[in-house]
């Protein structure tokens, strides 16, 4: 079993991994299940029904960036869970709102410390204006500084596709010359990155985030699990306090 920091490049999800994707989904519906009196549903399924939709979506239109894609499935969603049809407006704000999302409270700190150690790489599923503004943002990533940034929106389809996982290890190798053997895949979602990066040979280390629903499968594979990033880069600290 090789260690954490036998790897030389991190290539990270974001939303799900580093921001709160299901507290920003919930937040910004906040106004539809407000106004529907709707206020009661289960958080857990409005997600799970909020990921079909997606899913479904980005594999449909793979070259859809995804603030339309949010823009598109509010409706549907909206319907699915018995909530007031949503004016066009209302739509455009929830496809908006991505810059408006917040990063769990370990994320910044932990991602300062393994920059440290490795090249930091983002390989998101969100389109380069929302993750931009959201990188940038006090409540989100407050202007970390990335070797890289790779969206969906560049490649041209949406994770788990393998394209997208191709394209980021073409990269690593083109800018940073590192090879597929040096990159550990960093993510929450099983769905979205952990599977296809297990069909790509790339080990990946599992930022759990326990409570979360998106992206979960009942036959998880990883490399390393860890409840937090932090805890990450905490292991990440004791083997090279270890190797000195």
């Amino acid at each position: 079993m090789s260690k954490l920091t036998d790897f030389k490049l991190l290539s990270f999800d974001v939303y799900g991994t580093l921001i709160d994707w299901e507290r920003g989904v919930i937040k910004a519906l906040q106004p539809m299940l407000e106004k529907s009196g709707k206020t009661d549903i289960d958080p857990k399924h409005i997600l799970k029904v909020c990921h079909v939709l997606e899913a479904s979506e980005q594999s449909v239109n793979p070259g859809q960036i995804y603030s339309e894609l949010l823009t598109l499935i509010h409706p549907k969603l909206c319907k699915e869970l018995g909530l007031q049809e949503p004016t066009e407006e209302e739509s455009r704000k929830f496809g908006t709102s991505v810059p408006d999302w917040a990063a769990f409270e370990d994320t910044v700190e932990a991602l300062k410390r393994l920059k440290k150690v490795y090249k930091m790489v983002v390989l998101s599923n969100v389109d380069n204006t929302s993750f931009a503004a959201n990188n940038a943002s006090a409540q989100g990533l407050q202007g970390f500084e990335w070797d890289l940034v790779l969206t969906a929106e560049d490649i041209g389809s949406y994770k788990p596709s393998l394209k997208n996982f191709v394209y980021m290890l073409k990269q690593a190798k083109e800018k940073f010359g590192v090879e597929k053997a040096k990159v550990l895949q960093t993510a929450q979602s099983q769905f979205h990155d952990h599977h296809p990066a297990k069909e790509m040979g790339i080990k990946s280390s599992w930022i759990y985030r326990p409570g979360a629903i998106m992206g979960n499968r009942d036959d998880p594979v990883y490399n390393w699990k860890f409840d937090t990033l932090a805890e990450m880069a905490d292991a990440v600290e004791k083997e090279l306090a270890e190797g000195k």
